[in-house]
């Protein structure tokens, strides 16, 4: 699904969400000169693969937040992580650098992507901001809709404290 295709999607499922379009932003640094309708429910979105490439693990956590890798791959018990390529994150998520989401997830056919969420998006106001599926706007989604739709579609959903 492309940008128009998420919101089509979004009004015909009837879930509450709002768009902040912006200029195209490519990092988190970007992403903080535009002013956005609900600032600090960002989502950092990290596509992680293992080093066999046999398991692939989208990693959203607020954007002030950073992920160690080698603390993740002790914690949750994986192989050896990295971030996946370009190439990977097209085959996967049919998404291009920059445009990273969980929304992608919806695009993942062979449902084998992992996603892991940040329990700190489920505190009040239960909020998460995410491109849909390309870096010129952001969505605002009730963090519980956005779980709810991953695990309808047939991915793996662990909500975590990260």
């Amino acid at each position: 699904m492309k940008k128009q295709e998420v919101y089509e999607f979004l009004n015909d499922k009837k879930i509450w969400h709002e768009i902040d379009e912006h200029e195209a932003v490519f990092t988190m640094e970007d992403l903080e000169k535009v002013d956005l309708k609900y600032p600090n429910l960002d989502a950092k979105n990290l596509f992680v693969r293992d080093d066999k490439k046999k398991n692939y693990y989208l990693i959203s956590v607020k954007a002030n937040k950073r992920v160690d890798l080698k603390e993740f791959k002790k914690r949750f018990q994986t192989r050896r992580l990295s971030f996946s390529s370009d190439k990977d994150l097209m085959e996967k998520l049919k998404l291009m650098p920059g445009s990273v989401s969980p929304l992608g997830i919806l695009n993942n056919t062979d449902k084998d992507v992992i996603f892991y969420l940040d329990k700190e998006f489920l505190k009040e106001p239960s909020i998460i901001g995410v491109h849909p599926n390309e870096n010129t706007a952001m969505v605002w989604l009730k963090t519980q809709e956005l779980i709810d739709l991953i695990k309808e579609h047939g991915n793996i959903v662990h909500v975590v404290e990260l």
